[in-house]
């Protein structure tokens, strides 16, 4: 993959059990290349000298004192409005995850999944933002054999659940709509295609776009 530019970013948006994660992991294996998803919570941590457990418990959640009457974008600070520990933990949490991003961008070429990290990263060249999702039904299919869950019902309802989280933290830290096809440079259903297919589809869409013409 020398045809590469040094430095490029692929994030991936994706919803629950849609193999988003694994398309990352194997993007990042073929164009050998890190990979960030839990552990960069874990590194944002200990980068902003803050606890990894508050990370964890408030990865991809939008703070408890959310307020429909108050919108709220990158820059804005809680604390002016509000004296709720929770809320600041949950902004300073997003700003040591935002900063650690930015970081790697400029450092290494990367996959990085989740964590509205395309548009934390929205004015960094070479980034590819991309969204996998799926049908319900192969989403729960893939949830019950990964053992998340073992009854079809439970998959479904986690699923579900996980996906209005994800949604809600999304489009209360970006001005962009999550899964929305407009927010993303590419979206892709993976019940069309076996991973391996999938991601060497993406590999070539990522040639077109960053590579060099010869």
């Amino acid at each position: 993959m020398n045809d590469f530019p040094e430095k490029y970013v692929i994030t991936i948006g994706r919803s629950f059990g849609s193999g988003g994660r694994a398309l990352g992991r194997m993007l990042a294996d073929k164009l050998g290349i890190k990979f960030y998803d839990k552990e960069l919570l874990v590194r944002a941590a200990q980068k902003a000298g803050l606890n990894p457990e508050y990370f964890v418990k408030n990865d991809e959640r939008m703070p408890k004192f959310i307020s429909g009457l108050i919108p709220f974008s990158m820059g804005y600070n809680p604390v002016a409005w509000f004296n709720d520990p929770s809320s600041i933990s949950s902004d300073s949490i997003y700003k040591a995850q935002s900063d650690f991003i930015h970081e790697l961008a400029s450092t290494e070429p990367c996959v990085i999944v989740g964590r509205s990290a395309d548009y934390v990263l929205r004015d960094v060249p070479n980034t590819v933002n991309i969204f996998v999702h799926a049908p319900m039904e192969e989403c729960v299919r893939r949830i019950v054999e990964r053992h998340d869950c073992v009854q079809p019902e439970q998959a479904r309802a986690m699923a579900e659940k996980t996906n209005k989280l994800r949604s809600n933290f999304y489009n209360f830290y970006t001005d962009k709509r999550w899964g929305h096809a407009e927010s993303y440079d590419l979206c892709l259903d993976s019940s069309l295609l076996p991973m391996e297919e999938l991601a060497d589809f993406v590999i070539s869409y990522l040639r077109l776009r960053l590579c060099p013409k010869a």
